[in-house]
């Protein structure tokens, strides 16, 4: 047989290019895996720190109930100076019943937030309420029907037992944040936010309605407001810390604990800053002829204080944030909120200066009420970082006793810079009284120096300030 031809090889075919559809072409890359996509609205991305908190099941209805029962607290005060001044003539009288009111706070605050701490929010702060409301009522009645004058600081006092709201609100917010400590730092945050603009706002309602309606329209709205608030506040039972009841018999008091009582002295004269700015304030808006612009100036000061306690929130959130998982123990993080209080402290002395410079060079009020909105830029920072080492500091189960003890600094500290800055206007002049409050920050940044790096009972048990840390 003939043998068969060779079969010829194929030709090796170059590879055919592939055409892209349309559709494959049009559609963009895909982002790079870490890399974080910019956000598409800005204002969203840097509240999502606030949104992420109100998250929490219950934590939007204790904050409004909360927020319905802080506001009286700017309200009372005025109020009643109105009130007692517009019937009876006498801002000596006035001032009078309501120091009284404040030295009784004073007194029986601590005593209620312990009640509080031991057989619970709901328990306690209701009826404490309805003690403060009828005292309120009283004064109204007695300054309405020309009672005498003993009977107004009787009935004054007994507004004594009002609830730290904003005490119970942050230790709620700590009870539930215990092992978080940049969301409880952006939590502590919102709360001074908070309190500034409920004492901006408090005043200002408390003059519109004494004026536009009657005398005791402040008062008698401010009640009302206190009543509803604390009902809708202590309603949130799921948000609630639990009791200690009588557990805490052997935990020393916060007065005791260590770190603490200087840390309640720098309060007292962080007080004396907000005092006395308040009484120069109305005494230079006097002197230039617009006393009734003195509120608009000071609530400057309010606004300045609230945009910066939401802002440094969100600076919190970021400078703690990993902190125990890199620290991992609970007196790194104290020493850390330890630090950024000197710090506070220190920025506010120059800030808290800037009003008595603008009064000196012949500023008028507007120059002294821009003044006063950069000076309040370090109040919020300060506090926030002043009540997160408070927490630290406190014994487990005393917090809210911690904070009320705190608050009482603070309302000490108000009366006796009021009355200092008030010597200082009738002695001198409305300019020279801002020296007051620069000395008053001295004095803090001063005390905060001297009693730096004290060991917390948290760190101590090596604990957080409402149970076990992360280490």
């Amino acid at each position: 047989m003939p043998p068969r031809p060779p079969r010829p090889r194929p030709q090796s075919r170059s590879p055919r290019p592939r055409s892209r559809s349309p559709r494959s072409q049009s559609r963009p890359p895909r982002p790079q895996c870490g890399r974080k996509q910019p956000s598409r609205n800005p204002l969203r991305a840097a509240s999502a720190p606030y949104r992420q908190l109100f998250d929490i099941p219950g934590t939007r209805a204790f904050t409004i109930g909360n927020l319905i029962a802080r506001l009286p607290m700017g309200m009372f005060s005025v109020s009643a100076v109105i009130m007692i001044a517009g019937t009876r003539g006498s801002y000596a009288l006035a001032g009078a019943v309501t120091a009284t009111g404040l030295a009784a706070t004073a007194v029986v605050a601590p005593w209620t937030a312990r009640l509080v701490d031991r057989h619970g929010q709901a328990r306690i702060a209701v009826p404490a309420s309805a003690v403060a409301a009828l005292g309120s009522v009283a004064l109204l009645l007695c300054v309405h029907y020309g009672a005498p004058d003993w009977t107004l600081f009787a009935a004054y006092a007994g507004t004594a037992t009002t609830p730290n709201t904003g005490g119970m609100s942050r230790a709620r917010w700590a009870h539930l944040l215990k092992r978080d400590t940049a969301r409880l730092h952006t939590a502590n945050s919102f709360e001074q936010a908070a309190d500034e603009l409920c004492f901006m706002c408090g005043p200002v309602l408390a003059a519109l309605l004494c004026g536009a309606l009657f005398p005791e329209a402040g008062t008698l709205v401010a009640v009302v407001l206190l009543l509803t608030g604390v009902l809708l506040f202590t309603a949130q039972r799921s948000t609630e810390p639990p009791a200690r009841g009588r557990t805490d018999a052997g935990v020393p008091s916060p007065l005791r604990a260590p770190g603490i009582p200087p840390l309640l002295i720098a309060f007292l004269a962080t007080g004396a800053v907000f005092g006395s700015m308040e009484v120069v304030t109305i005494a230079f808006a006097d002197a230039q002829g617009h006393r009734s612009a003195a509120g608009v100036v000071l609530a400057l000061q309010a606004a300045g204080s609230c945009a910066a306690g939401l802002v440094y929130g969100l600076y919190g959130l970021y400078g703690l944030r990993g902190l125990h998982g890199a620290l991992r123990t609970t007196r790194a993080v104290e020493r850390r909120v330890e630090r950024r209080y000197v710090l506070g402290i220190a920025a506010m002395v120059p800030l808290v200066c800037l009003p008595l410079l603008a009064a000196t060079l012949g500023g008028g009020l507007v120059a002294v009420g821009l003044a006063l909105l950069v000076a309040g830029m370090a109040t919020a920072p300060t506090m926030v970082t002043a009540m997160t080492l408070l927490q630290h500091r406190t014994p487990e189960g005393r917090l809210n006793e911690g904070m009320t003890l705190a608050v009482t600094g603070l309302l000490g500290g108000i009366a006796c810079g009021a009355a200092l800055g008030g010597w200082v206007v009738e002695h001198a002049s409305a300019a020279a009284g801002y020296g007051v409050p620069g000395v008053a920050a001295t004095t803090a940044l001063l005390i905060a120096l001297a009693t730096a790096s004290h060991p917390s009972p948290a760190s101590l048990e090596g604990r957080g300030p409402s149970g076990p840390s992360n280490a």
